[in-house]
């Protein structure tokens, strides 16, 4: 069963001075049927959309999180301080899974963790894919997303 809808279209070429057709010509045009209901594609899309923002937010969240933690362990932060500890203990789950492929560097008290770099990089490379992902699946036009 296709996805496209056939109507006829016909064109009718009359003179001025005459009533009668000079040329007429028939012909089909295709176009999208819509299976859904208007009220409920609009909300499939703007779920979608919805769901996308989360994403970035989600994603906001944690780049910001693992950039203080940079910033601390580059200053030598004393993790006596409630929020340094704050900081290294809620992002310690998310560089975890990457501690080891590069040695942090060491000056001091300044420690570059090439670790937490790594993780920003490989979460930033996983939302943009889920995305795309999305994109490829739900395509979205900007007309789609105009308000009404």
């Amino acid at each position: 069963m296709s996805d496209l809808n056939t109507t006829q279209k016909a064109t009718t070429v009359r003179s001025q001075t005459s009533q009668q057709p000079i040329q007429k010509t028939m012909g089909n045009t295709e176009g999208p049927v819509s299976k859904e209901a208007p009220q409920k594609v609009f909300r499939k899309k703007k779920t979608i959309i919805r769901f996308k923002q989360v994403i970035w937010y989600i994603l906001g969240l944690i780049e910001v999180l693992l950039v203080f933690r940079v910033i601390l362990k580059v200053l030598g932060a004393s993790q006596a301080s409630a929020f340094t500890n704050f900081i290294y203990s809620i992002t310690a789950a998310l560089v975890l899974p990457f501690n080891g492929i590069l040695k942090a560097f060491a000056l001091g008290d300044s420690i570059l963790e090439w670790s937490t770099i790594i993780a920003g990089l490989v979460y930033l490379s996983l939302a943009w894919g889920f995305i795309y992902l999305l994109e490829l699946i739900y395509p979205i036009s900007p007309d789609d997303v105009e308000t009404h």
